[in-house]
């Protein structure tokens, strides 16, 4: 039988507790995205600089008391209580639609895209659970049919909150880009009504009336409200 030395078992453990305190300073590293998407650091912001430009989705006097959500390698966390019932945040490529319009399902991989909205308290707790799972899912590395798929299964489930009334959010902010060939575009207001079509709309086309932009016809339904006269907000 092998004896080990005391000498032998001191190193061990002094090599074992060395290793776990660089795995301990490193931090916890970032899950690894899919073969399409860009490296995750090109999807992240720092702190001071998304919680201002999520403040700038909605008014002052709305922003300035609304909770504040902002991106973590692990998905959306809070960044500042606030005490309205609204909630801001940016979104990145993940709020792409689930179904249509098909071509930008791809935004998923447009890491450039920044689209700061602010939440009514209905939509916060209806609406937002959605987008949060739609980045979750991204960040693992899922394609856009595997986005929807873990969407519609959650929400089968009742893992997402039922869409049953219409919630609203602001998306106000002079800073925004909401995707290749779309830009800063304009100050609007999203509309989630769910199951709506754009011809219950009228047949509007994208432009200064109420239009379906996702989705039409699902629960996910998004309907845009375009806002005229100089109404953008600038992130401070």
């Amino acid at each position: 039988m092998r004896i080990v030395s005391t000498r032998t078992l001191v190193l061990v453990s002094l090599f074992l507790t060395l290793g776990a305190a660089v795995v301990l300073a490193q931090g916890p590293k970032s899950p690894p995205l899919g073969p399409k998407y860009p490296p995750l650091s090109e999807y992240m912001m720092t702190r001071e600089a998304e919680v201002s430009l999520a403040r700038s989705a909605a008014p002052d006097n709305i922003s300035a008391h609304a909770t504040v959500e902002i991106l973590t390698p692990f998905g959306y966390r809070v960044a500042v209580q606030g005490d309205n019932g609204f909630v801001c945040t940016v979104m990145r490529g993940w709020m792409a639609p689930t179904y249509t319009p098909a071509p930008f399902r791809d935004f998923v991989y447009y890491s450039k895209l920044r689209a700061p909205i602010c939440f009514d308290p209905v939509a916060s707790r209806t609406v937002l659970p959605y987008y949060e799972l739609r980045t979750r899912l991204g960040m693992q590395g899922k394609d856009p049919d595997a986005i929807a798929r873990g969407v519609e299964t959650a929400y089968a489930l009742g893992k997402l909150p039922k869409r049953e009334g219409v919630s609203y959010a602001y998306m106000w902010s002079a800073n925004q880009d909401l995707g290749p060939g779309i830009g800063a575009w304009r100050p609007h207001m999203m509309v989630f009504a769910p199951y709506y079509t754009n011809s219950m709309l009228g047949g509007n086309k994208i432009g200064s009336l109420p239009f379906v932009s996702d989705d039409g016809g699902t629960p996910f339904t998004v309907c845009v409200v375009p806002v005229s006269g100089n109404a953008a907000v600038q992130a401070k």
